[in-house]
């Protein structure tokens, strides 16, 4: 089943605006930007023409020879079988990481030739960039971070429905019990899936439990070649183990990421370039502690305190060998790993919504308030449960000692609002914006 992108919204925008830069999407494997940038142009230009720098290594002669617009869009023409008109046709340079030459020659086409759209993406980009020192041309082009399917985009190609009467809510009160029970069935769903593109496709065409795991595992494989591929050979095994520590990291009742937990005596200083090369990839978002929640939150991080979590819930799950029979069943045994991929799902959620930038509140080692973001003139404190049950004192410490207006609590609970706290089932994280603003 093909599932439409939000993004595609934006970069509509991008294309009817009267000034625009080109594009480049950045994000991790297998997130889709290829079929974004290949749909967007099916769907809004006459043509598209279609460059792989990786698979047509003959091209790269053209912008080593000059990087003048008209002349490499002249070249072009000849190596494509679609004309390349101003305003009618989409420039798509994919694997642009191959060439520093290509990435450069996005400043020129602000410059000098700004009637052409063009959207570029790369594999690995941030490695790259890092690794071989390439200048990116900032000021020059409009970056757009692409991430996982979000359950929002997920439920309206489970749901169309369901997904209407989410969308149109205009006051809080509990959803009726029939909504909300298909809701967290397709909620439970996705947290099997999760958000990479062709997984979540895979599910909404109920293909097998077997083939999803296959496919979320052959993600998996394929980063661990990415490793060996794109990093020397003494950073693979510390990424590799770095990365295969994550379930163990967030099963821990105190989540905060130690380096010890990947190898005995492993210090911090040996694994730096690990961190920074997941973080690169875009495999792995950190959440730093705040002791202070004041504006802005950035301001009071600590950087040496943080959590680290998976770019998707489907892909930390089969990372841990978790049975997705685990996501349908209470067990007893499966509390605290529950928890770690609840809040990795609502992380995923929290990056689309509010950006990169997330927290997390600790008070003395007695009370932990899971993620706190900063909305408008507002520290919003939000606290995370992975089914009905909020017991728990983290939230109300955080109240009584600061008293924020807005409170957010997500749970399998239903809708409801109580002095400030809104109660939020968990499906509709991707509404918080929405629902707050009511």
């Amino acid at each position: 089943m093909e599932i439409t992108r939000d993004i595609l919204i934006d970069l509509l925008k991008w294309k009817n605006a009267e000034q625009h830069k080109p594009i480049l999407l950045q994000g991790a494997r297998q997130t889709g930007k290829t079929w974004i940038m290949k749909t967007f142009g099916k769907l809004n230009f006459e043509y598209t023409a279609y460059f792989s720098f990786d698979s047509q290594k003959e091209i790269l002669d053209i912008f080593n020879k000059t990087l003048e617009p008209q002349r490499i869009i002249n070249e072009l023409a000849v190596a494509c079988d679609v004309p390349i008109i101003e305003g009618k046709t989409l420039l798509i340079f994919d694997e642009i990481q191959t060439s520093e030459r290509v990435l450069n020659s996005l400043k020129y086409f602000c410059e000098q030739a700004p009637q052409y759209h063009i959207i570029a993406a790369g594999s690995l980009l941030g490695v790259a960039i890092s690794k071989k020192n390439y200048s990116v041309p900032v000021g020059k082009i409009e970056i757009k971070h692409i991430y996982p399917l979000t359950f929002k985009e997920f439920l309206k190609a489970a749901d169309p429905k369901i997904y209407d009467i989410i969308n149109h809510i205009n006051k809080i009160e509990p959803l009726s019990e029939f909504v909300f029970n298909r809701l967290c069935e397709e909620f439970r769903r996705y947290q099997i899936c999760g958000g990479m593109p062709e997984v979540a496709s895979a599910m909404l065409d109920n293909k097998s439990i077997d083939f999803i795991e296959n496919q979320l595992q052959y993600i998996l494989d394929l980063y661990t070649i990415d490793f060996s591929k794109y990093a020397t050979q003494t950073d693979v095994l510390r990424i590799n183990n770095l990365w295969k520590s994550l379930p163990s990291q967030l099963a821990k009742e105190n989540k905060k990421f130690i380096f010890n937990v990947i190898r005995q005596g492993a210090r911090a200083r040996e694994y730096e370039i690990a961190l920074f090369w997941l973080q690169q990839a875009g495999l792995t978002h950190q959440v730093f502690n705040i002791s202070k929640p004041f504006i802005p939150l950035t301001a009071y991080q600590d950087l040496t305190a943080f959590k680290l979590y998976a770019v998707d819930c489907g892909l930390l799950r089969r990372l841990s060998g978790l049975s997705s029979l685990a996501i349908n069943n209470n067990l007893a045994t499966f509390t605290e790993f529950k928890g770690a991929l609840t809040e990795n799902l609502v992380l995923n959620s929290l990056i689309v919504l509010f950006g990169e930038n997330q927290f997390y509140w600790t008070s003395d080692n007695k009370a932990e308030v899971d993620f706190l973001i900063d909305y408008q003139t507002s520290i919003i404190p939000i606290e995370v449960k992975s089914n009905e049950r909020i017991s728990g004192k983290s939230l109300a410490v955080y109240t009584k000692k600061y008293n924020p207006d807005c409170r957010i609590r997500l749970s399998m609970n239903n809708l409801k609002e109580n002095d400030g706290l809104f109660s939020i089932p968990l499906p509709l994280c991707d509404w918080i914006k929405e629902i707050v603003l009511l």
